[in-house]
């Protein structure tokens, strides 16, 4: 189901709504990032299959047991590097980690979550470090009443145990929750798995639909309001 400007009353009103905001909140800058990094090595028609790789080797990195986000970045560049052919140079991916607390929110983004913040608790989970993530939240435009990073987990979504620390923090279960994402693979997937009572997706171009693994599409979070009856 996608829900644009029509007026939507759901049959299940979340006791909180969970959030990853790197992509769905923050707009997301890795690819330009690495297509600026590696300009001097790549050719322009290689750029694509680098942005591919990166991104690839970025969540293969998620897997493993957790460590810092800063040494999961330099070791995707690494990766990315020597797949490409090219030489690694460590500064890029330190260069992005110091970059992403300076990222905004989509326009859409403070309006929609405005909308709901006083009336419906408002969480993150997201894959950053402590010392990223209170200034991208400061930008969102809406209070939220807790923010759980990975390194606070102590792993890295898509692992349940990452979903897991979040609901132990809440003192409840996925399925009185409902929890937001423009990505399958880091969470939607693993949310469906674990049992939310509801799974929306923010149709970003990140990664194509697929109707399996969420209950409600969206364009923007402008949106979102609607979903929940507001």
């Amino acid at each position: 189901m996608t829900v644009d400007s029509v007026k939507f009353t759901p049959d299940f009103r979340p006791q909180y709504i969970s959030f990853d905001c790197y992509g769905t909140l923050i707009r997301f800058r890795m690819s330009e990032m690495a297509r600026e990094f590696f300009s001097d090595r790549l050719a322009p028609e290689a750029m694509d299959e680098m942005c591919r790789l990166f991104s690839a080797y970025r969540f293969d990195e998620t897997l493993d047991a957790w460590k810092p986000y800063r040494e999961v970045l330099r070791n995707a560049v690494r990766r990315t590097s020597k797949a490409m052919g090219v030489e690694y140079r460590e500064a890029d991916g330190d260069a992005v980690y110091e970059a992403v607390p300076t990222w905004g929110p989509h326009a859409d983004v403070p309006g929609g979550l405005s909308k709901i913040g006083d009336k419906i608790p408002l969480v993150i989970l997201s894959n950053a470090m402590n010392e990223q993530i209170d200034r991208n939240v400061a930008m969102l435009g809406a209070p939220f009443h807790r923010v759980y990073t990975a390194e606070s987990a102590q792993a890295y979504k898509p692992r349940m145990k990452a979903f897991e620390y979040m609901f132990d923090q809440l003192g409840c279960g996925p399925e009185v929750m409902m929890h937001v994402s423009s990505s399958f693979r880091y969470d939607q997937n693993t949310a469906t798995d674990l049992g939310f009572g509801c799974r929306v997706f923010v149709g970003r171009g990140h990664e194509p639909s697929n109707a399996n693994y969420r209950d409600i599409e969206i364009p923007h979070i402008g949106c979102l309001p609607a979903v929940v009856g507001l």
